[in-house]
Parts: structure tokens; sequence; C-alpha cells
């Protein structure tokens, strides 16, 4: 003990006291989109919401409400850095991890930007859905209106059959008739 120093090894060289956070960072692979940060106040959450309970539960196979309640409450914060939430969700997802973060946050980004905070992705999906319903619409109009018309003619020609059967009763009414009167005359 000369000179009144400790001899060993300090915080900083233990490997016990590291960063390990900061080690994962440097460690893991993320996808290019998680470099940018996303601004939470321009995203519609409520739009959200749906599509990440519906992508975590179809990648790992079974409803998970405590790890998507856990991704809402990361997502929570006014800014949020991908790679950060990655890293949390690495342990619960597993190998889906990279590929979840990368949809989600295209998803995010994309968000960001549109100034009605959803993604374009949904939003071209929502246009995608009204015009084949639209289209929907339109061929049952069709369809009935060849229909109406279908039973239209069918409906006139059964008033033609009728009203010629009419014709020819009266016809055989009257010239029974008549013969009746020649008859009795």
């Amino acid at each position: 003990m000369s000179g009144g120093f400790f001899r060993g090894t300090t915080a900083d060289q233990d490997t016990r006291f590291s960063n390990k956070h900061a080690k994962l960072l440097k460690s893991q692979k993320f996808p290019p989109e998680l470099e940018n940060l996303v601004d939470m106040t321009k995203v519609k959450m409520d739009v959200m919401r749906p599509w990440i309970a519906h992508r975590v539960t179809e990648l790992l196979g079974f409803e998970d409400e405590v790890l998507i309640n856990f991704i809402y409450g990361l997502l929570e914060e006014k800014v949020v850095n991908g790679k950060e939430i990655q890293i949390s969700l690495t342990g619960f997802m597993e190998k889906n991890t990279g590929k979840f973060m990368k949809e989600l946050w295209t998803h995010l980004l994309s968000a960001q930007q549109n100034a009605s905070g959803v993604p374009q992705q949904f939003l071209d999906a929502k246009e995608e859905e009204t015009r084949k319903k639209q289209e929907d619409m339109d061929r049952i109009t069709r369809e009935l209106k060849r229909t109406k018309e279908k039973e239209g003619r069918e409906h006139d020609q059964e008033s033609v059959k009728m009203l010629a059967s009419a014709i020819i009763w009266v016809h055989v009414l009257s010239s029974n008739y008549c013969r009746t009167e020649r008859l009795l005359m």
C-alpha cells in the first residue's frame, strides 16, 4: 500500500459494472429505419394500437396482452428511439423483433410525416377497401336493375298472355252466348 493507493480494478475496469445497455446498442444489428427518432405527438396511436396488437399476435402465434401493453407503454414517450425499443423487446419476441420493429418503424415514420398522423399504407388500404366496396355496390345495383328489367319484360309478356287469354275467353263465351241465343229463339 505504498503511496496510499489501493491495488485492484476500478468500477470502469470491472465488467460486472459495465453499461450493458450501451453494449447491446453497439452489438445488435438494427434495420436502417430505426436510425430515425419518431415524434409520437404527430402519430395517432388510436390507429396504431390495433395494428400493433394484430401484428404481435400474428408473429408470436398467440395473443400476449402483457407484451402488447408493454409496447404501448414504450411508445408513450414524446420522442421514441427505435433501437432502444428493439432492445427492450428482444427478450420477448426473440427472432421476430427485427421484423416487427422494421414494420412498426416504417408505419410510425410514415404517420409522423403525414398530416393526419396515420400511416400512408393504412390510408391506401382504406381507400382500396372503399373502392372495392363501391365496385361491389355498383355491381349489385346493375344486377338488380337487370333483374327488374327482366322481370318487367316477363311481367309484360305474362300480361300479354293473360290479356290474350281473357280475349279468347270473352270470345268463347260470347260465341257460346250467341249459340244459346239462337237455340232459344
